[in-house]
């Protein structure tokens, strides 16, 4: 078996290869580690490499598969998580260095323990924006991130390290988490398919939190078979339902709207390209709006920053020069808050909500754009909006906040442009319907419009 196949593969089709014995699973675990030296220090997604006790889960695998044992649906395949999921013998850092100084965890999350369950290998441990209060993953302590289709850009945040070391095809799946927007917007500046599921469909137990009341654990891959595969082995249910299953259901009987209003038109030209070209080749015309959105993502901002702020605040009190520089002042305002304005953000909350249940009762997709422009340059400080100058770092999830202030269930997927940089676009649906989602996703992909590229920077 080739590195290049084995590289190339989505984790559905390696963990095939790997139950054969086509290849061994250490095989794989070696080549992935292999390539990490040879491309990380150019990408910086790693801040951790767990070469033996990667190797050592690989040979579990490939003992069970010689003893006619099935490791399971992820036999073998390669993973990173993000540096906010506790992985036993780590130091769960949150990007941070003040939680470098914690002891290691003592056991992983559950979301990577039900990954690690269905057989898969956890090289390591990922980059990320300080705390995961960023959309750029710049980190003061650790570095920036850069994009894997071009270096000289951000790959996105605060998931930036999961979103690159996929797109670079380091690892096929990783985990993020999603607060305001950080596995979607990431996936859309890579170029894969990320999921934000329904809020509290995937347990956040052993997720150093953001802002608790708004974090999510999704996952990154390179297929939309993958993503849903992650999704079914991470989902708090039970019986769990199969998503997988649903995929080659098309999307007869879906009714599928493009969101299309001034607010998701502030972006740059180039922004609304993804949507267009997606309802296009689903043969979708219809177009809603969503009033307020403006305001929701306004509310989105001050529970993120109350919240956050709040649970670091000892920290701020006593050592805020340990903190990275662009995280320290935003917790400080956030901790600063009236009370009164996250109460009022908390009603006008279940306001919206209760829009989004009514926009849902006559649609059941919506596509929406996932960034407002093409990835930054490492270092740009502002985005134009709308007309105006605004801070990068904050305003990249301006497409992104207004649906995760609720929870809804979203696929960001991946749409080139003719010699382009990735773009994304947002896939939505009501609560727990991440099968609806996942249909559109899979069409989209079956018909070539949603697909994930290999970076021509990082060719062999």
């Amino acid at each position: 078996m080739s590195s290049e196949a084995v590289r190339t593969a989505d984790a559905t089709g390696l963990a095939e290869l790997i139950r054969s014995r086509q290849v061994s699973a250490t095989e794989v675990a070696t080549q992935a580690l292999e390539r990490i030296r040879q491309k990380d220090p150019e990408l910086n997604c790693f801040t951790a490499v767990l070469e033996e006790s990667a190797l050592q889960h690989a040979d579990a695998v490939d003992r069970l598969i010689a003893m006619g044992k099935d490791p399971g649906p992820l036999a073998g395949v390669p993973i990173g998580a993000k540096n906010l999921f506790d992985v036993a013998g780590v130091a769960t850092t949150a990007g941070s260095r003040i939680h470098a100084e914690r002891p290691p965890a003592d056991k992983d999350a559950t979301a990577v323990a039900r990954l690690k369950g269905a057989g898969a290998v956890l090289l390591g441990v990922l980059n990320m924006d300080e705390y995961a209060l960023g959309f750029v993953t710049e980190n003061a302590h650790y570095g920036a991130t850069h994009n894997p289709h071009d270096p000289d850009r951000v790959a996105g945040g605060s998931s930036g390290g999961s979103a690159a070391a996929v797109a670079a095809r380091l690892v096929p799946v990783s985990l993020g988490t999603d607060t305001n927007g950080s596995v979607r917007v990431p996936a859309a500046f890579c170029g894969i398919f990320g999921l934000k599921p329904t809020y509290g469909r995937i347990s956040r137990a052993g997720v150093f939190p953001l802002a608790d009341s708004l974090d999510h654990v999704g996952p990154f891959a390179r297929s939309v078979r993958d993503l849903a595969l992650c999704f079914d082995l991470m989902v708090d249910a039970n019986p769990r339902e199969s998503t997988v299953s649903k995929l080659s259901q098309g999307i007869d009987g879906l009714r599928i709207a493009v969101l299309d209003d001034p607010y998701f038109r502030q972006g740059s030209a180039e922004s609304f390209a993804p949507v267009t070209k997606a309802a296009n080749a689903l043969g979708v015309t219809r177009v809603v709006t969503v009033p307020e959105a403006d305001k929701a993502r306004a509310a989105a901002f001050i529970i993120t920053m109350c919240e956050g702020g709040h649970l670091h605040l000892p920290d701020l009190r006593t050592r805020p020069q340990d903190f990275d520089p662009a995280t320290v002042t935003r917790f400080m305002a956030g901790a600063l808050l009236p009370a009164s304005w996250y109460q009022h953000a908390q009603r006008f909350r279940a306001v919206f909500r209760e829009r989004m249940r009514e926009l849902f009762r006559s649609v059941d997709v919506i596509l929406a754009p996932a960034t407002p422009c093409l990835a930054i340059r490492i270092g740009q400080p502002t985005i134009t909006l709308g007309g105006q100058e605004v801070p990068s770092r904050p305003n990249l999830g301006v497409f992104t906040q207004p649906f995760s202030f609720v929870g809804l269930p979203i696929v960001a997927a991946p749409v080139f442009q003719s010699g382009s940089l990735p773009l994304g676009v947002q896939i939505i649906g009501p609560a727990y319907k991440e099968g609806s989602v996942l249909r559109v996703s899979a069409h989209l992909e079956q018909l070539g419009v949603a697909k994930a590229h290999a970076p021509q920077s990082l060719a062999e």
